[in-house]
């Protein structure tokens, strides 16, 4: 191991839900269908900010829409957040430590928030499929520099 390696420091402070909702705009309708095979839609966002050197808090937001016979059957949102502290880190390794490595610590208690809400919501229960972010976070960076390129 060289120096710079032991002189990196990734610590998690805190995990905490920032923001949830949830919504079922056509229920009790939506409960009357006995067959529950609804179209599920899943959209992940990260966004991070430093709030002190060496400490960063990352929100990784899920958004999950299930709609039958083209009516929405429930929204949910959840903004799960972290706040890391990442200490001897190059620029390039921070910028995957916090775009894959971070939302990957967040999405197992986002994945609970949101089927919490579904169940509670009178829903079967929604179990998420685990996300690989760190080839989430390659295509990001690529088509960035696609863009780049482009108006080069």
């Amino acid at each position: 191991m060289s120096e710079e390696q032991n002189q990196q420091q990734f610590a998690i402070q805190k995990i905490y839900l920032k923001d949830a909702s949830f919504e079922s705009p056509n229920s009790p309708d939506v409960f009357q269908d006995a067959e529950w095979k609804p179209e599920i839609n899943v959209q992940l966002n990260t966004e991070g900010k430093t709030l002190a050197e060496g400490v960063h808090e990352v929100t990784l937001t899920v958004t999950v829409t299930a709609k039958k016979a083209d009516k929405t059957a429930f929204l949910v949102e959840v903004k799960q957040s972290g706040v890391f502290q990442l200490v001897g880190f190059e620029q390039e390794q921070l910028g995957g430590m916090l775009g894959a490595y971070c939302p990957e610590v967040l999405f197992p208690f986002a994945r609970e928030a949101i089927s919490d809400l579904v169940s509670k919501g009178g829903f079967p229960q929604l179990l998420l499929s685990p996300v690989n972010f760190n080839a989430l976070y390659m295509q990001h960076q690529q088509q960035q520099a696609q863009q780049a390129e482009q108006a080069h």
